[in-house]
């Protein structure tokens, strides 16, 4: 008996075929894009017995339970597929949709192979839309609520009073994730896990080939790139985040206003993020980071692909983050250097001087 080819996404199965009509009507393009890049690796062969489950029933299921966080029992019934076997394809499909898209819409920025036109894209970006000059990127961790492994006591347990892992990410200016980490335990701060993951290490070693010291926009003062980011994090030459918010000046009211205002970036991603995939408003059950590193993958995908449909009409100023994703807890220090103070300072005084003010500021503070 030879195996039977298979067939196109409207004629998968009926359910499924009305399933892509009505949810999918916006994205069917990119669906098909998703479906033609994991058949190689989810694609299985018909037996005498039985014919496979399609890739695209495969996906349909996965996006479906990603999108909504319902139960197995829940897309059980709706697809008719038995529940232990999408317990087994699911997170076998998330790795796979991870794997074909990472490259081109998720790939690591540690890595040595970026270029220094990337990453002055990424500055001219937040440049150009949140007026902060070499920025490579806002950083913060969010928490994903999950349903502890057996054994493991207190060790995921965080001053929220749940159980969860940390999602570390680096956002670009448009909402996209230049970076994503997960799976350290909640009790850690984002200090904590920033200072054990890779990007920390790539920026602290200069390994990833960030562009050297530029010249501030209409200056000659030269000012190296940076990240930004909340009082959670320490003070380095290449991570800066807002003075410490007692007896602030107006001059450093202004600068923690403009660096907070880039900084809000990666918040507001966390928000599209939850929203979209709303399976971070439940608890995971979760043995890997698949799930996670699928999702921020899918969401840079149709952040590039269809932006309007996927991210229609975004309030830039107004958009607030997400609850399902919460705020990580703060470490008990952030010891800075006295080089990194004076840079803050140089950036302040930018903010402040004739070439670097705007006049909507000073009704921001």
């Amino acid at each position: 008996m030879q195996p039977k080819a298979e067939a196109t996404p409207l004629q998968d199965a009926p359910v499924l075929g009305s399933f892509i009509k009505k949810y999918l009507s916006d994205f069917l393009t990119q669906f098909n894009t998703l479906k033609e890049l994991n058949t190689p690796i989810i694609q299985r062969k018909n037996t005498n017995y039985r014919d496979c489950i399609s890739v695209g029933e495969h996906l349909m299921i996965t996006l479906r339970f990603l999108a909504t966080g319902e139960s197995f029992k829940s897309l059980s019934y709706q697809f008719r597929v038995g529940m232990s076997t999408i317990q087994q394809f699911v997170p076998e499909t998330c790795a796979a949709i991870y794997q074909v898209l990472k490259e081109k819409y998720l790939k690591v920025c540690t890595h040595s192979d970026n270029t220094v036109e990337e990453w002055q894209r990424v500055a001219i970006g937040f440049q150009a839309q949140w007026n902060f000059p070499n920025c490579l990127g806002a950083l913060d961790g969010k928490h994903i609520n999950i349903r502890p492994p057996p054994g493991t006591g207190a060790t995921f347990y965080n001053y929220k009073r749940t159980f969860s892992i940390v999602l570390m990410a680096l956002a670009d200016s448009n909402y996209r994730f230049l970076y994503a980490d997960v799976g350290c335990n909640g009790r850690v701060s984002d200090g904590g896990v920033f200072g054990g993951c890779s990007l920390q290490d790539a920026l602290e070693k200069r390994t990833s080939n960030i562009p050297a010291p530029a010249p501030l926009p209409e200056s000659d003062q030269l000012a190296p790139y940076c990240t930004v980011a909340d009082e959670a994090f320490p003070l380095k030459e290449y991570l800066m985040k807002p003075y410490p918010n007692h007896r602030l000046s107006v001059e450093q009211r202004i600068f923690s206003y403009w660096l907070s205002r880039a900084r809000r970036v990666v918040e507001n991603a966390f928000g599209i993020l939850a929203n979209r995939f709303r399976v971070f408003l439940t608890t995971i059950n979760i043995q890997n980071s698949a799930k996670v590193l699928a999702c921020c993958a899918l969401h840079n995908f149709l952040r590039t692909e269809c932006c309007e449909a996927y991210m229609p009409a975004i309030d830039q100023e107004g958009l607030d983050q997400d609850p399902g994703l919460q705020q990580a807890s703060l470490p008990h220090t952030t010891n800075s250097t006295t080089h990194a103070k004076q840079l803050r300072d140089k950036l302040c005084q930018y903010f402040n001087s004739d070439i670097g003010t705007v006049p909507f500021q000073w009704g921001k503070i």
